[in-house]
Parts: C-alpha cells; structure tokens; sequence
C-alpha cells in the first residue's frame, strides 16, 4: 500500500552512511533497514538518530555487540553526555546473515517490532527505508489513558490490498492505539468473502482469539498464548505478521506472540487487509 509522505529508500547508500529523515520523527514513522553483518568489520554495528549534524546529541543509539556471548546496548546521548546503558541480553543478528530490521517511533518511545532473516537469495544491495504515515495524535507518557483523536488517513473501519497477495517473506504491519473504553477489535487477512487469519483481542474476556471462516463458517478458535494479554486499553500497539510457507508469525511490540498454521493454502489470494473495533490506527504497511 501507497503511504502518505513515504521517502524514497536509499539504495546501496556507502557506510558509514548519513542520511536526512524528511520530516524529522513523528508519531507513527517506521524505518527499515535492509544489509548483512560483515565478518570483517569488527564486532560491532551501530544505528543512530541525531539531532543536527554533529554526534553531540543522539536521540537514539541501537548498539549490537557481538561480544561476551552477544547483546545490544540502547542509549542517549545530550550535550556530548551519555545517559544510562539499557542492555538487552539477546541478540538477534548472525554474522553473516543478511537482515531486516524495523524501527517504530512512538510518541513515548522507540520500538523495535522486528529484527529477521532477510528471506531471500544472498543480499548484494543495502536498502534504507523511511515511510511517514500521516501525523497522530501526540500524548505524553502518562499513566492517564490518552485521548485518541480520528486519524483521517485510517477510517474506521479499514479496508485496502494486500497487492499480490501473501507469499513467504511477505510482512504486513499495523500500529495503532487501543481505545480506553475498548472491548473488542480484529484485524482480518481476507480472501475474497472468506477470512483466512481472523486476529481478535477480546478485553471483556482478556484473550486474543485466532481462527478462520470459510464458507460463511468459522473453525476451531485458538486462544493459549505464552504470555498475559499484549494488549492494553488506551495504549498504543504495534502488531507485525510474517508470512512463512506454513505458517504467519505473528509479534505484538516487539515479542514474538505465536504461529498461526495456514487453513487456506492459496497464499497468494489472501490479498486484502480489514480493521475494525475498537482502535484508532496510525500506520499500515501490507
């Protein structure tokens, strides 16, 4: 899908690379990176977000280290000081390995949906991509639910292709903001009339329902999850679903959630996206 301000990527861009996000942050910006961890090229990597051209203030510092077992280092740096290290104990790179990683700006925070195996013949080509999604309503990091205005570039509810339909390495992505008085919301993969992934969190019954209609009938619902419910009354989410050749993986905020086995072989009809319930959106990429 087309997205509203979306910039061009820099393809092949020579490293260490700078470049202009147009716009600057905002709420709903995601930024993907494309490449491969060289094995010559020491242990390190890092992606940075300045203020200004100079490295004085850097507003977010995403730091893998592929030492003492592997791990990535966050941090901020104002005024040419370092704040506190946040050290996340996994590392999700392989030397080697080519990747894809995506970067959400939140109003409050930076998210990282998603780091994978880039799915495809060995990478010869760096792709850095930036795609802006019109402005949503900004609040602060506040324990008070905030107050979610409509989003014009997302009515609800939310209808548009999913071109080519699903095939594997295929990503779609969905942000948005649960509504404090929410009960229930779905975001539905459809071939045709039929729904090939039904996603529905249930706040009235804290539970996120997975399941299939076909013929007008639904089949068996999944409900176990490996961890409490993701997702939570007047905040803000981001849901990523990875297409693979048996299955779609699907990660809310960042946490790999759980496999939905393919009902309906046809991967390649399932080509539209619907949203709708109780949430206002800030971003889709099918």
């Amino acid at each position: 899908m087309a997205l509203n301000n979306s910039q061009p990527p820099y393809v092949n861009p020579v490293v260490p690379f700078s470049g202009q996000i147009l716009g600057g942050l905002q709420d709903g910006l995601k930024i993907t990176l494309m490449g491969t961890v060289l094995y010559n090229n020491g242990t390190r990597f890092a992606v940075n977000f300045h203020s200004g051209p100079s490295d004085n203030d850097i507003a977010f510092h995403f730091n893998p280290r592929f030492e003492e077992g592997g791990y990535v280092v966050c941090n901020t740096k104002q005024n040419r000081s370092w704040g506190t290290e946040e050290r996340k104990m996994h590392m999700p790179f392989q030397m080697g390995i080519p990747f894809e990683l995506c970067f959400l700006v939140n109003s409050c925070d930076f998210k990282s949906p998603g780091v994978w195996p880039a799915n495809t013949a060995p990478v010869t080509q760096t792709v850095i991509h930036t795609m802006h999604s019109t402005p949503g309503q900004m609040f602060p990091n506040s324990i008070i639910p905030p107050v979610v205005l409509p989003n014009p570039a997302y009515p609800m509810p939310f209808f548009t292709s999913i071109p080519g339909g699903l095939y594997p390495s295929r990503n779609i992505f969905v942000s948005g903001t649960v509504l404090p008085s929410a009960q229930r919301f779905h975001i539905n993969l459809r071939s045709g009339s039929d729904i090939a992934f039904h996603l529905n969190p249930r706040f009235d019954e804290n539970v996120v329902v997975r399941n299939t209609q076909i013929n007008s009938s639904w089949g068996s619902e999944e409900r176990s999850l490996p961890r409490k419910m993701p997702f939570t009354r007047g905040q803000s989410f981001s849901v990523w679903i990875m297409c693979e050749s048996h299955c779609l993986k699907v990660s809310v905020d960042g946490q790999h959630l759980f496999e939905y086995y393919h009902r309906m072989k046809n991967l390649p009809a399932i080509n539209s996206l619907e949203v709708a319930g109780d949430v206002q959106l800030t971003h889709v990429q099918t």
